[in-house]
Order: C-alpha cells, then structure tokens, then sequence
C-alpha cells in the first residue's frame, strides 16, 4: 500500500469524535482526542470514575450491603427508641375497674413517635452517607458506591429523592429491587428514577 497514506482514524473514548491516531491521547484502554483531554483529566483529578471503567454492582452484594446498614441502623433506632420512651415496650394491666380503651391512645401515641424516630434516623442516615461519601457504610463495607451515569457524585438532594425511591422499590412486592438481575447496568427501580448507578470499586 502506498506510504503516503494519513495516520489511522480512531474515535474519542467521550465524545466519539473521529480523531487522527497521532492526536489521540491514552489513559488506559481510554482514547481521548484533544478537545475532551483538559475535562478528562480533571475529572481523574477529582476521582471521577469513567464510565467505561465502571462495573456495576448485582443483586446479591447490594442484598449484603442493605443487612449490613438494616443492622447499623435497627441498633442506633431501637437505642434512640428505648432512650425516648423507656416504657415502650411495656405493656400494664388496666387497673380494676378502669376502662382498657383508655390506655389505647397514649400506647399509640408512644408507638407513633417511635415510628417518626425510626423514619428521621434512617433518613438521616441514608442521605447524609450518600451525599457526603457516596456510600452507606454498608456499601462501603463492600467496596460499593452510588454515583451518577457519568461517575459523578450524587450529592445530597439526589440521595434524598433516591431515599423516597427506594420505598417504591419496596411496595412494588420487591419487583423494583428485582429489575437489578435484568437491567444491563444493574439499575433498581430507584436507580432509574434518580439516574443513578451501584459500582465496584474494588478490583
């Protein structure tokens, strides 16, 4: 063939621009071309993971990562619980002749705050991991972490709406939770809803 012919054309790992060969920079198995080389690399700088270089998390280490933080999480709550309302688990006879109905509402009043103490505790929880570190400590437990599509980190106002998804996850009889074996990147219904990933960042 003649040897007069121009470099190969090869395309650019983030905006599949065709590029000469001889322009295109590479980190890894990533080809980036000149143009997209200053943000590439400042996302590497801020540990943004490329999105060629994520490997999504399945169904099965995400169900280890969830009992680790229900653990966590129904420890601090029922502490919380039992230091608010010592007698919530105490259940008195009515005295003689007085009327049981009576007793109901305070009874269900204790058990209604209890729940509020337990939905703020996992909340907080869950909203303040995510945004701050990507991670639960359940996740991190297990080298995984929440990021956006592009690697990114959620922030806080994803992991809130993505706390509120996940109980969409739940109602649905588990099936939310379940679409994780059968989407390509591993999404659970929240996941969709919030643009959201699960990856390994252990090899």
């Amino acid at each position: 063939m003649d040897s007069a012919m121009g470099p190969e054309i090869h395309y650019c790992s983030e905006c599949g621009r065709p590029t000469s060969s001889d322009d295109l920079a590479r980190f890894g198995d990533r080809l980036i071309c000149p143009l997209c080389k200053e943000s590439y690399t400042q996302k590497l700088r801020e540990g943004v993971m490329p999105v060629a270089g994520m490997r999504y998390a399945g169904f099965w280490i995400r169900f280890l990562a969830s009992l680790i933080d229900s653990i966590i999480l129904g420890t601090v709550t029922k502490t919380l619980q039992y230091a608010l309302f010592p007698s919530l688990g105490v259940v008195t006879a009515p005295a003689p002749g007085a009327n049981p109905w009576e007793m109901l509402g305070p009874q269900l009043a204790k058990l209604g705050w209890a729940f509020l103490v337990s939905t703020v505790v996992s909340l907080t929880y869950s909203t303040w991991f995510m945004g701050a570190l990507g991670a639960t400590p359940g996740l991190m437990a297990l080298g995984l972490k929440v990021v956006r599509p592009n690697g990114s980190p959620i922030g806080y106002g994803r992991a809130l709406a993505r706390y509120f998804a996940a109980m969409l996850s739940g109602i649905t009889l588990g099936i939310g939770y379940l679409l994780i074996a059968f989407d390509p990147e591993k999404r659970a219904l929240h996941d969709m809803i919030c643009d959201t990933r699960v990856i390994k960042t252990r090899r």
